[in-house]
């Protein structure tokens, strides 16, 4: 490649990634990861792992790619989000076009590589994944879907090893759905008065801020309740309902970081408590896979 153009594609690479908070892939990685270790009831194989890895990256970034692009105009409006790199003019459409298309054959192929059922259903998540951007234009559950859809992770990292859809991996599907839906409202909180303004639909723009985050803290309630009902269905002891009650106190401190008249701290709220309660849950599923 010329180096004028290995320039511009690694300067492209660098603003989509910043663009689409390539961090924020621990909020679903780590789910997808103890899915795996609790499939194998043990250590997977890292082919599979690897696998794994291939098939998560590429499918948020196609997620996340889709939304940037089908989101453009709407960000361009918001104080908040104008400053992305389609609506301020960072970058091309055709970049982001291109850099769908790659994550989307990257998540189809590490699909094929696993197995038959996970490339079958592969466009199915595809599907799923891509119509969350839709979703707020039309219904104030969007948060539901896009815990629906970031529940894909520990279910396809279940079909991965097993090549199966078992009651274990929707458990644990469900614990994520509900999760993502209590602290999405937390961060759709930030939105409401542009989201009323430009007929965009959330739970706070329905109900309000203060209903809103009583319909959180529910839903992270109900998270805790699957994640206790997988020590019923899997080979998960001690160390796991350990790590379940951790969980559940960081949650609690979550909710104690917002309230009705004090949002200042939703982004403290929304990644580093979230992020942490990701990757801690996966610590201690995978202690307790491998140690007894």
């Amino acid at each position: 490649m010329p180096e004028g153009l290995l320039f511009i594609f690694s300067r492209n690479i660098k603003i989509i990634f910043s663009d689409i908070k390539i961090h924020h892939t621990v909020f679903a990685l780590p789910f997808a990861v103890m899915s795996a270790f609790l499939a194998s009831e043990g250590s997977p194989r890292w082919s599979i792992l690897m696998w794994i890895f291939f098939a998560m990256f590429g499918a948020r970034n196609a997620a996340m790619g889709f939304n940037r692009i089908v989101d453009s105009k709407i960000d361009k409006l918001n104080p908040r989000t104008k400053d992305r790199a389609l609506p301020a003019g960072k970058l091309s459409v055709n970049s982001y076009w291109f850099f769908l298309f790659v994550s989307s054959a990257l998540f189809v192929f590490s699909a094929f590589q696993l197995n038959q059922l996970a490339f079958m259903l592969s466009p199915v998540a595809l599907i799923i994944v891509f119509g969350y951007s839709f979703a707020k234009r039309f219904t104030s559950l969007s948060h539901l879907w896009l815990g629906f859809a970031i529940s894909i992770a520990p279910i396809g990292a279940w079909v991965a090893v097993r090549e199966e859809i078992s009651i274990e991996s929707l458990v644990l599907g469900a614990a994520v759905v509900f999760w993502l839906v209590g602290f999405d409202i937390i961060y759709s909180c930030m939105d409401i008065d542009f989201d009323r303004k430009n007929n965009l639909y959330s739970i706070p723009q329905k109900f309000g801020i203060t209903t809103a985050l009583r319909f959180s803290f529910y839903s992270h309630c109900i998270m805790v309740c699957f994640l206790l009902a997988l020590l019923y269905l899997s080979v998960l002891g001690v160390v796991y309902l350990f790590g379940v009650i951790v969980v559940g106190g960081l949650l609690f401190y979550e909710h104690s970081l917002v309230g009705p008249g004090d949002l200042s701290n939703v982004n403290k709220a929304f990644f580093n408590i979230n992020g942490l309660i990701s990757v801690l849950l996966m610590v201690f599923v995978i202690i307790d896979c491998t140690l007894y």
